[in-house]
C-alpha cells in the first residue's frame, strides 16, 4: 500500500499467498492521504476504530496510536504488519471492542463497519472520551456509507458532513459537540426464543452490537435447531462460528454432561455466547475462547463440531473460512467423530465435505439452507 509515509507491505491473518483479497482498499488510502495534505495533529491520543487488517495503525505507529477491533484475525494481522516494518512492542496499543476505552481521544478514526448497531456501540462507548478538539474522521466504501451512518455520528457526536467519493471511498468529518446527556446504549440487547426449536424453546438470548441477527432467531439457524444430534453422554462439543452461542447452549441444555467449547473469532460474539450461556442456568462445564478457528485445540480430541460458517469476510465473498473451518474439523475430531454443517444450498458445502470426509449426509432442508453431517473415518 502506498501512504504519505511510504511502502507498506501488508498482510491478512492467516496469511495465505493464494489469496488475491488484500489487507487495505481505497478507503484506508483516503484517509491516510487526507491526514497528510490536511496536516491533522496526530497528537494526544489517536484512536482507531475498526481498521480492518491494521492498514491503518501500521502506517501511524510513529504516533502511537490505539486500535479497536472486534476481531481476533484483525489484530494478529495488526501485530504481525507492525512487526515487518519493525514498530517496537508498545508503539500501538491493541484493544478489543470489549475491553474499556481510552479516557480521553484526540483524534478518532472510524473505519465505518459493516454493521450499523456495532458502529452505534463504539460511538456510544467513545463520546465520553470525546472532546470538542477532538478530531473525527471516518472512512468506508461509498457502498458501506449510508444515510443511516451519517445520521448515527450527528446523533452521537455532532454534525456531519462527506466528503466527494474518490476511487468508490468516501470520508466522513463530524465535529462534535458537548452533549448535556447522550443516547442510552441499547446493548447488549436481550430476547426470548420461539418455542418449537427444541432445547433452547423460550429460553433467552444475549447479544452484543455486531453479532448476527441481534433481535431475532435467523431462519438457518431455526433449522438448525430443529435437527441437532441427539448427543448423550460426557461428550466434547465445538460450536465453531459460535456468534451468539445458541446453538451450543442447546447443545449443553439437551446434554447437561457434555463439555461445549464456544469459539469465534469476534470478541463480541464469544462475550454474547458467554452471556447466553449464563443466562440460561446450563448446568455442566463450557469454554469460551476468542481464536482463529480450531486452532490450538488438540488433534482427536472432540467428538461434535457444530457449524454455520461464514461466506463473507467484510465486503468479499469468499469460501476459505469455511474451507479452513471443515479442515481445522476433521483435524480435531475422533473417529467416528461428526461434523455438523449448517449452510445455504447454493454454497455446495456438501462438495468440500465429500472431498474432505469421503462423505456427506443430507440431515435437513427447506427451500433456502440445508443441515449436512460428516463423519471422519
Amino acid at each position: 500500500m502506498t501512504t504519505p509515509w511510504g511502502e507498506l507491505a501488508l498482510s491478512r491473518c492467516p496469511e495465505d499467498p493464494r489469496d488475491r483479497l488484500r489487507a487495505w482498499d481505497a478507503s484506508d488510502e483516503y484517509l491516510l492521504r487526507h491526514l497528510a495534505e490536511q496536516t491533522v495533529p496526530l497528537s494526544g491520543t489517536v484512536v482507531v476504530v475498526g481498521d480492518r487488517w491494521g492498514a491503518l495503525v501500521t502506517a501511524l505507529a510513529a504516533h502511537r496510536p490505539v486500535q479497536i477491533t472486534d476481531s481476533y484475525l484483525a489484530q494478529e494481522a495488526t501485530r504481525a504488519n507492525l512487526a515487518r516494518h519493525g514498530a517496537e512492542p508498545g508503539d500501538v496499543r491493541l484493544l478489543t471492542t470489549q475491553d474499556p476505552p481510552p479516557d480521553r481521544v484526540d483524534v478518532l478514526l472510524v473505519r465505518v463497519p459493516k454493521s450499523l448497531a456495532l458502529l452505534e456501540d463504539q460511538l456510544l462507548r467513545l463520546a465520553p472520551a470525546v472532546h470538542e478538539g477532538t478530531v473525527v474522521v471516518g472512512t468506508g466504501m461509498v457502498k458501506e456509507i449510508h444515510t443511516s451512518t451519517l445520521q448515527l455520528f450527528e446523533r452521537i457526536l455532532g454534525p456531519t458532513r462527506t466528503s466527494l467519493a474518490e476511487k468508490k471511498a468516501r470520508l466522513i468529518f463530524c465535529t462534535p459537540q458537548p452533549a448535556s446527556e447522550r443516547p442510552a446504549n441499547p446493548w447488549p440487547y436481550t430476547y426470548t426464543l420461539p418455542d418449537g426449536i427444541g432445547a433452547v424453546s423460550g429460553r433467552t438470548v444475549v447479544n452484543h452490537a455486531g453479532v448476527f441477527c441481534a433481535d431475532r432467531l435467523d431462519i438457518g439457524t431455526r433449522l438448525f435447531l430443529g435437527h441437532l444430534p441427539d448427543s448423550k453422554g460426557g461428550r466434547r462439543v465445538v460450536d465453531l462460528g459460535c456468534g451468539n452461542g445458541v446453538v451450543g447452549t442447546a447443545m449443553a441444555l439437551a446434554n447437561p454432561e457434555a463439555e461445549v467449547l464456544f469459539v469465534d473469532e469476534s470478541f463480541q460474539a464469544v462475550a454474547s455466547a458467554e452471556a447466553t450461556y449464563k443466562a440460561n442456568g446450563v448446568p455442566g462445564h463450557a469454554e469460551f475462547r476468542v481464536g482463529d478457528g480450531l486452532a490450538g485445540v488438540p488433534a482427536g480430541s472432540v467428538d461434535l463440531v457444530l457449524n454455520n460458517p461464514p461466506f463473507h469476510s467484510h465486503q468479499a465473498m469468499t469460501d476459505s473460512t469455511a474451507w479452513r473451518m471443515f479442515t481445522g474439523a476433521r483435524r480435531v475430531l475422533r473417529p467416528g467423530g461428526e461434523l455438523w454443517v449448517i449452510g445455504n444450498r447454493h454454497l455446495g458445502y456438501h462438495v468440500k465435505l465429500r472431498r474432505l470426509f469421503g462423505n456427506s449426509q443430507l440431515i435437513a432442508s427447506d427451500a433456502k439452507f440445508v443441515v449436512l453431517r460428516a463423519v471422519k473415518k
